[in-house]
């Protein structure tokens, strides 16, 4: 079935529908990874985004039920040249076609994603609309297109009640995560590292979490313009005002700027990909990372009596990470979970940890 993306500066792309024939209005934005689609589909960051593959040939190694980051795909839509009919994979259970249709997720093939992904690159990330319709008013579908944001995403991705994972191996620690749209290899980095892991509602509130007695806390990835959630950044300072050991990522590491007196902006196209450069300034060295996020925080807010810039992106110099003066506290922009990615900033898992259990030693010590 024919099939068009349009987009909000009026240009249009003719291709082939895929998945669900709905019509989709969404947030278009590029993913530079050749692969982990099905990752990139299951993070709950995307939620109220089409996802445009700048690679060309998508779904040649089927999906299947172990690669999925959360318990449902989140984009609204997805963009590719070409889809693969059929995996060929040993760990292939379906095709990515099928697995679209089953979610509901509407999509084009046939299009020309590099000149898309230049267009997104030079004038920004963008609203869109995909529609199958044979006979559209442009002018009615920009309107539309125009209107659109993306708005409540973080209470749409996140958990109804909390949930406890175990310990893989002999349980050393608790933790606590909070769930904005996290990912299940977050949980799992915990895990394999001796902690039970109990992952709270977004809404949680903080007291419910320092009540716990937990060795720390982790604030997870997810959607949406951070300034937009300030309930969530009330709760958050409550967490950073207690002794816990802080980790965040993205959405996370977002927030807790804005917590404590920093601002954030959107970026022209954001970071979303599988090879994005980020410098660790303390270490002297680079590292590949995993991206998604179309927020940043901006380098002139940072106040230096309350963090210090710890990781930049070696591409454009923005902000990649914060190291705060108040202790056992962190926080990075990129993934060091990965999935889909390179592994390389999982070091990162390893110095949270060993905060938490140096806090423990020091309480059974009665240093608190």
């Amino acid at each position: 079935m024919k099939a068009a993306l349009i987009l909000a500066n009026g240009g249009v792309f003719w291709g082939e529908s895929i998945g669900s024939t709905a019509d989709c209005v969404c947030e278009m934005v590029f993913n530079t990874s050749m692969t982990g689609y099905q990752e990139i589909l299951t993070d709950p960051s995307y939620a109220g985004q089409g996802i445009v593959m700048s690679y060309p040939l998508i779904g040649n190694y089927g999906v299947n039920q172990e690669d999925n980051e959360s318990r449902r795909p989140w984009a609204a839509a997805l963009v590719v040249r070409r889809l693969t009919g059929r995996g060929s994979n040993f760990r292939c259970e379906g095709d990515l076609g099928t697995y679209l249709k089953q979610y509901d997720i509407t999509g084009i093939q046939g299009v020309d994603t590099r000149a898309l992904t230049r267009i997104l690159r030079s004038e920004g990330t963008m609203n869109g609309m995909i529609t199958c319709a044979e006979h559209f008013h442009i002018e009615d579908c920009l309107e539309r297109i125009r209107s659109y944001r993306v708005e409540g995403a973080v209470e749409k991705v996140t958990r109804r009640a909390p949930q406890v994972y175990p310990a893989m191996g002999e349980q050393k620690l608790r933790a606590a995560l909070m769930d904005y749209g996290v990912k299940e290899n977050m949980i799992r980095c915990l895990q394999k590292r001796g902690c039970q892991v109990t992952v709270y509602p977004a809404h949680t509130p903080a007291r419910t979490v320092l009540e716990g007695g937990f060795d720390g806390v982790m604030l997870s990835n997810g959607p949406g313009d951070p300034a937009d959630n300030v309930e969530l950044i009330r709760e958050v300072r409550a967490l950073y005002d207690s002794t816990l050991p802080l980790f965040a990522v993205c959405l996370g590491h977002q927030l807790l700027a804005l917590a404590t007196g920093a601002r954030t902006r959107k970026m022209v196209f954001g970071h979303r990909g599988g090879n994005h450069p980020v410098k660790d300034l303390a270490a002297g060295r680079a590292y590949i990372t995993s991206q998604n996020h179309g927020y940043v925080v901006t380098r002139d807010s940072v106040d230096p009596a309350v963090a210090e810039i710890s990781h930049i992106n070696v591409n454009e110099g923005s902000v990649e990470g914060l190291r705060y003066r108040r202790p056992d506290c962190f926080t990075v922009q990129f993934h060091p979970e990965a999935s889909p990615g390179p592994q390389d900033t999982e070091y990162l898992f390893d110095r949270f940890v060993e905060m938490m259990a140096r806090r423990r030693e020091q309480r059974k010590g009665g240093a608190w």
